[in-house]
């Protein structure tokens, strides 16, 4: 079953991301960690990456796990990127074969193995909208014929506040993806899912499907550096607790997320997991959380 399918069908949803491979990497290993959880997930992420001048291939990287029968989400920006470029690169993913974009912009965004951080939230909806509209309509952006009709699975990332009322900004921007046909909203990171309720709460009224975003965190380390580096108190002090006292830090890392996840269930309609370099082990925290 596709991404479309199990949204549709109203499933929990699971999907993941990895990082397109970058200077030596081996496309291989990605392809192996993700064979030891084929059939339990929903769809795999491939992020724009660039890291020290080496810039990853997403849409081949979509390419590879279509052909090992994953269900590929290009996931891009559009801040940094203008209509035609925008065009160009939702024209070449589409040829490969993917039918799923997840589209971001400013803000940060936590991917891959690398912690690194970009731009990403508040889609610039405006932009977007005309792309999509002039590919459904099998047209370029220059009014020229297409050889076919082109759309996607359209899912945009929005900020969940912690405990806060969405402002109205976000609200306005949510009802603009809502109003170019988005078919999900993924979340920043849950940790605290009373007050993610609080959001959900206002986000339902669009009667838009929301996936929570989960991470994957193995120490207490890890979450003090997302604290650091990424955003003040994005991982709450009583996780980095549990991590840092706990005897077994694996036990640990996977209740923390197996309780987050169960929690989640009646909340929202999926999860994303950010696995942080934590591929191989994705089958224990799957197994832990009863997820498919």
């Amino acid at each position: 079953m596709n991404l479309k399918e199990s949204l549709e069908k109203k499933k929990f949803v699971v999907t993941s991301e990895i990082q397109a491979p970058l200077g030596e990497d081996n496309p291989e290993e990605i392809i192996n960690s993700l064979n030891k959880v084929r059939g339990r997930i929903d769809g795999v992420a491939v992020s724009d990456v660039e890291l020290e001048g080496v810039v990853g291939d997403s849409i081949q990287t979509c390419d590879m796990l279509r052909k090992n029968r994953f269900n590929a989400i290009y996931q891009t920006t559009t801040r940094d990127k203008n209509r035609f470029q925008l065009h160009k690169d939702l024209t070449l993913a589409h040829e490969t074969g993917v039918e799923n974009l997840l589209v971001f912009t400013e803000d940060y965004r936590i991917s891959g193995e690398s912690l690194q951080e970009s731009m990403f939230f508040h889609v610039d909806s405006g932009k977007l909208a005309s792309v999509l509209e002039h590919m459904r309509q099998g047209q370029t952006i220059d009014g020229n014929a297409m050889d076919k009709k082109i759309e996607f699975v359209l899912g945009s990332g929005v900020e969940a506040p912690w405990g806060k009322n969405i402002p109205k900004k976000g609200m306005e921007e949510m009802e603009d993806m809502m109003n170019i046909g988005t078919g999900y909203f993924l979340t920043t990171p849950i940790f605290d899912v009373d007050q993610f309720e609080k959001f959900m709460k206002q986000a339902n009224t669009f009667n838009v499907p929301v996936i929570a975003e989960v991470m994957i965190l193995r120490t207490g380390g890890m979450g003090k550096f997302l604290n650091r580096h990424f955003k003040s108190g994005l991982v709450p002090e009583w996780a980095i607790q549990k991590l840092l006292k706990a005897p077994d830090k694996m036990k640990a890392s996977i209740e923390l997320f197996a309780d987050i996840v169960n929690s989640l269930k009646n909340i929202c309609q999926g999860v994303h997991i950010i696995t942080i370099g934590g591929e191989d082990k994705l089958a224990e925290y799957l197994n832990a959380a009863k997820l498919k």
